[in-house]
């Protein structure tokens, strides 16, 4: 503070005796020397800057903190997209490496805390690919449940999915195990009944209807028709399946 105050009064000094020739000289002189100690000042606080800059980096972290840290070694997380953006990974654990970006849906186990003895951690990371990558620990803070999550995103649909995947299963073993032809079999598996099936087997094969009408026209067998939404009607007879119509407009 002192020699900003020094400065500031040599500044005024020469502001004021611009008029007067007989201090000029002098006052030439005692400019120079404050250029000279601003010069020194800036490379001083340039050091001072460097040097912080550098401790922190190098001994941010405690030895408490590194073990908090490591308590995520062994924990997977799921990458989505945020505004067009995921996490930006390291191809090595140290600053100034190449990069990569993740792809929303990947998912990554944290593998090893490195760096650990120089208090200069980084996350190593192994995707289900194989493919590994390291992220700095703060980059986790910054994006856990934005573009890092501790939960699989697409869970509930994977669970529908394997659910689904399980009942076509049961449906195909039991449609192959049946006493039918051939050309039956080839047909149910398309999820297409032929006649003469009954109520069970057509629900089987093509699923509960989304609407059932029971008919008795005058003079003639009564009729339950099953609609499906993609326009297809199954009409039975005493239980069977007797006539497919498969226009949208339910026209037998």
């Amino acid at each position: 503070m002192t020699l900003l105050v020094w400065l500031s009064r040599s500044y005024k000094k020469i502001s004021q005796s611009a008029m007067k020739p007989q201090s000029i000289r002098v006052e030439k002189f005692r400019a120079a020397q404050a250029g000279s100690a601003i010069l020194i000042l800036v490379a001083f606080l340039a050091a001072d800057f460097s040097f912080c800059t550098t401790a922190a980096a190098s001994n941010h972290y405690t030895e408490k903190q590194l073990a908090a840290l490591a308590d995520r070694v062994g924990k997977t997380f799921w990458i989505q997209e945020v505004n067009g953006r995921t996490p930006t990974f390291l191809a090595a654990a140290h600053a100034g490496t190449a990069t990569f970006r993740a792809r929303a849906g990947d998912s990554f186990e944290i593998v090893e805390l490195v760096g650990r003895k120089d208090r200069n951690p980084y996350y190593k990371a192994r995707f289900a690919s194989g493919k590994e990558g390291y992220l700095r620990p703060e980059v986790i803070l910054e994006e856990l449940n934005l573009t890092l999550l501790t939960v699989d995103p697409l869970a509930d649909q994977k669970r529908k999915a394997a659910k689904q995947a399980e009942e076509e299963k049961k449906r195909v073993d039991w449609i192959n195990a049946q006493p039918w032809t051939a050309a039956a079999k080839k047909a149910a598996l398309r999820g297409e009944p032929v006649p003469g099936m009954n109520f069970n087997e057509v629900k089987k094969i093509a699923g509960a209807p989304s609407r059932v009408t029971k008919l008795q026209p005058r003079g003639t067998t009564p009729e339950e028709h099953w609609f499906y939404p993609d326009g297809k009607q199954l009409i039975f007879q005493q239980g069977l399946l007797t006539r497919i119509v498969l226009d949208r407009s339910g026209t037998p």
